[in-house]
């Protein structure tokens, strides 16, 4: 599979991550425990290196199972997991529930890094990000507390989530960033107007979460899908997106099986053409797909070394225009 650097560091890692948001909470439905366990063996033999976790999925159970899918080859991949929240440590049907509110101090993501470490039974993690701005927090605070984890060793390189360029800026002049993680699909397409542009410029890197549309690209939704109360998706927002109001949802699916054809005249299905289309983008240093099982982690990692053409990129782009469907170029970053 290929790899790829992060930016200007010496961090390399597959070009599909494993993500871990629907392994640990009910908030994509139900989910199957030993399943999701062996979905994380088979990614490693299947040569993927960049394992994508938070210590808010589940709350924790995510890190939890990423730790016994991993074992001892833990060794060999690339650890990324995210703090940045305060909770409150119950538990509920939804999980995610539990986060409490937005904390970059210094102190608190030092002190939720240790719990970090002892759910992913690991002496140091690879890649930690902050998952959200915290807009109290001044970043030289946030910057110095991901320093003190680094020269302590409890961190290899350290990076933020859902940043904004002025944020961007403001966190490189007290430290030194490996890599920004922000969504990134054919539905929404915030990140090209300047995010994407500053990473490549500044050679910080891109991680791109919903590479599949959070499902929309799987090729696995229909006009009839719908979505369990707990499942995030049923609200019908989309990280400020309205990609799951029921308009929206269905135009999505309109498209979706006209992508469908491109894919097929390429011998892929649409989801490996989705992630095809993200990494295809210069910018782009890894794209984080959630795999729950063998079948949906063999037609992802098919996508690995496919490159779209400038014929079907445009033939894509033709197909959203003439569905009136948007892009989000220009709506406004969620942070």
């Amino acid at each position: 599979m290929e790899t790829r650097s992060f930016g200007n560091s010496d961090l390399r890692c597959s070009a599909i991550g494993f993500g871990t948001w629907a392994l640990g909470t009910t908030q994509y439905g139900d989910i199957d425990v030993d399943e999701a366990v062996r979905a994380v063996e088979m990614a490693l033999d299947a040569g993927i290196t960049l394992y994508d976790t938070a210590e808010v999925y589940g709350p924790f159970i995510s890190e939890e199972l990423l730790a016994r899918g991993l074992g001892a080859r833990r060794k060999d991949i690339v650890l990324v997991t995210k703090v940045g929240f305060t909770t409150n440590y119950t538990s509920g049907k939804t999980g995610d529930a539990a986060i409490s509110g937005r904390d970059a101090s210094a102190a608190n993501i030092i002190a939720h890094t240790e719990g970090c470490l002892r759910r992913l039974n690991t002496d140091v993690i690879d890649l930690l990000l902050i998952h959200w701005p915290d807009h109290k927090t001044p970043h030289a605070d946030t910057m110095a507390g991901l320093q003190k984890l680094q020269e302590a060793g409890k961190i290899r390189y350290y990076g933020v989530s859902n940043y904004t360029v002025p944020m961007l800026e403001a966190c490189q002049r007290h430290g030194n960033l490996t890599t920004n993680q922000v969504g990134y699909n054919l539905f929404d397409r915030r990140m090209e107007a300047a995010v994407l542009p500053y990473c490549q410029r500044e050679g910080i890197g891109f991680m791109a979460y919903g590479s599949l549309g959070f499902g929309l690209l799987t090729g696995a939704m229909t006009p009839e899908t719908s979505f369990v109360d707990w499942d995030w998706r049923a609200r019908g927002d989309a990280f400020g997106l309205p990609l799951f109001e029921r308009e929206n949802f269905l135009a999505a699916q309109r498209v979706v099986e006209r992508l469908k054809i491109i894919a097929s005249d390429n011998g892929k299905s649409v989801a490996q053409l989705a992630l095809a289309w993200v990494l295809g983008n210069p910018a782009v240093t890894v794209a984080l797909v959630g795999m729950r099982n063998q079948g949906e982690l063999q037609d992802n990692i098919a996508a690995a070394d496919w490159r779209l053409d400038e014929a079907d990129r445009a033939e894509i782009d033709r197909i959203f225009a003439e569905e009136a469907v948007p892009t989000y170029v220009d709506a406004e970053q969620a942070t």
